[in-house]
């Protein structure tokens, strides 16, 4: 079902329909148009009513893939803290301290954890009598100028029906990755991240801190399906957040039951810890925009708190999905026949003689298939187009779950031949190639909208480029006013701006 009109905007031009999806049918994440970063939501960002109150403990994407750099590694991405503002000072971003944060892996396919890594952070504050997160240029994680830091420890938790029966710290006091607060303060940030990169006993290798977002879409669904029409499509609403992250690259022949069952099962959850000092899981998450688009209103707390095992109870919201009738409602575009089997078997069970185990429980996890080896050109559209590495095999960072997503909730599996999409297939910033993977986030002295700094013929500071002053003393519409003040020692600058106004068109389509 390929979407055409003689326009390009009418409504079966639905290869730009996109957001709308998941592979287990859903909608896909909301977001507010305009200038960027403006307020958004995103895969399982901010997806169910109480934990869109707590950012710090809300899992936002899992990531799960055969290292490409180093295939006898499997590496695991979890991130958290949804929609960091680059510029968020003077509080930039942390991880909680009063929280557990958990990446689980079932290795057998029965819908239990068999392994957890733990990670928990401290806080240290060097000097509380200044508002600054640092008193000077920061070169190294452990600069007495970095004032506010963390370390993190890793547990590594054995369990046999749900209980541990062995426990191994692996991490102890490691440092934290600070937030890019800009070239003033960090003037070689990528080499603090590198710094924040650490060898682990038995060949693990572990990262905590701040990246860019990886995922990618255009996120305008929630008005109504982009309000009907598709005028405004082909925006990464998600760029120049970032977001904080946890990585692991572990020996695959550690995580997986053998080399004759290789297909493990990986989630992730967080939980908080109350005044009396109990600890209840506040979020969950293994699949992609599971949470946020399959599921409805009254189930979203629950599953926040439930346990794979349990995922009997949510199955009608995959078998009965409510977002091709929503398509066929507003798009016209016939939906699927129930029950939808086919996106059973990529939600819940694995699909058959790729990512389902032999015994398997059906249960919402994030799927590998470790002895799949990784491809040296992956496609975007992963399984969909032939490339059995990409998703819904694992989830790499490129893959483009929004497109696969709602190709697969309007039939692909089912004989229905489609090519919807977003008109977004790519990160807007270029993954790494070594582990962990993940780009460098948006400095929060030059966010997504500022210019290089020039002059104008009197030597007043402009923002970039090719403005120009009238007689009066006025600038053009495209300019920013400047004000550069020094503050602390020389070290702080704070730039004021006024007078920037900015409109955009997108007339993009697929």
């Amino acid at each position: 079902m390929t979407a055409t009109s003689s326009s390009g905007r009418g409504p079966r031009r639905l290869a730009a329909l996109t957001g709308v999806a998941l592979a287990t049918g859903t909608l896909v994440a909301s977001g507010v148009t305009g200038l960027e970063p403006g307020t958004a939501r995103a895969s399982s960002h901010r997806e169910a009513p109480l934990i869109s109150g707590q950012p710090q403990y809300d899992n936002t994407d899992v990531y799960a893939f055969v290292s490409p750099d180093k295939p006898d590694t499997t590496t695991i991405v979890a991130n958290v803290l949804p929609f960091e503002e680059p510029g968020g000072g003077p509080n930039f971003y942390k991880f909680a301290d009063d929280a557990q944060y958990d990446l689980h892996i079932d290795s057998d396919g029965d819908a239990q954890g068999d392994l957890i890594y733990r990670w928990t952070f401290k806080d240290h504050i060097k000097n509380g009598n200044t508002f600054l997160y640092n008193t000077g240029a920061v070169t190294s994680l452990d600069d007495p100028d970095l004032n506010v830091t963390q370390t993190y420890d890793i547990e590594l938790l054995r369990l046999k029906n749900q209980r541990v029966k062995h426990s191994t710290k692996i991490a102890d006091d490691v440092p934290v990755a600070p937030s890019n607060v800009g070239k003033a303060s960090m003037p070689k940030y990528e080499a603090l991240r590198d710094q924040a990169v650490r060898k682990l006993p038995g060949g693990t290798t572990s990262f905590a801190g701040q990246a860019d977002d990886p995922f990618f879409a255009d996120l305008r669904v929630f008005d109504l399906l982009y309000g009907g029409n598709l005028t405004e499509i082909g925006n990464d609403t998600l760029k120049g957040y970032s977001v904080n992250s946890l990585a692991l690259q572990v020996p695959t022949a550690y995580i997986r039951e053998s080399e004759k069952q290789p297909i493990v099962g990986i989630w992730a959850t967080t939980q908080r810890k109350s005044a009396s000092g109990h600890w209840s899981q506040v979020s969950r998450l293994g699949n992609p925009l599971v949470n946020e688009v399959v599921l409805p209103l009254k189930d979203k707390d629950k599953f926040n708190a439930s346990h794979p095992k349990n995922d009997g109870d949510f199955l009608k919201s995959v078998t009965e999905p409510e977002v091709p009738k929503l398509i066929e409602g507003i798009y016209k575009i016939k939906a699927p026949a129930e029950p939808r089997n086919d996106l059973v078997s990529v939600f819940l069970t694995g699909v058959d003689k790729l990512t389902k185990p032999p015994k398997v429980k059906p249960a919402e996890t994030l799927r590998l298939n470790t002895a799949i080896p990784p491809t040296a050109k992956p496609k975007r559209l992963g399984v969909l187009d032939g490339d059995n590495a990409g998703f819904p095999n694992g989830r790499r960072l490129t893959d483009d779950v929004l497109d696969i997503a709602l190709q697969a909730v309007e039939g692909e599996l089912v004989g229905t031949k489609n090519d919807l999409g977003d008109a977004v297939n790519e990160n807007d910033q270029k993954f790494g190639k070594s582990f962990p993977y993940l780009a460098v986030p948006t400095e929060g002295s030059r966010g997504p909208l500022a210019k290089p700094a020039t002059k104008d013929a009197q030597g007043n500071l402009l923002s970039g480029g090719a403005s120009t002053a009238s007689s009066s003393g006025s600038f053009a519409d495209d300019t920013l006013i400047v004000s550069a003040v020094a503050a602390a020692a020389g070290v702080l600058l704070v730039g004021l701006g006024v007078g920037w106004w900015r409109t955009r068109r997108r007339n993009s389509y697929v």
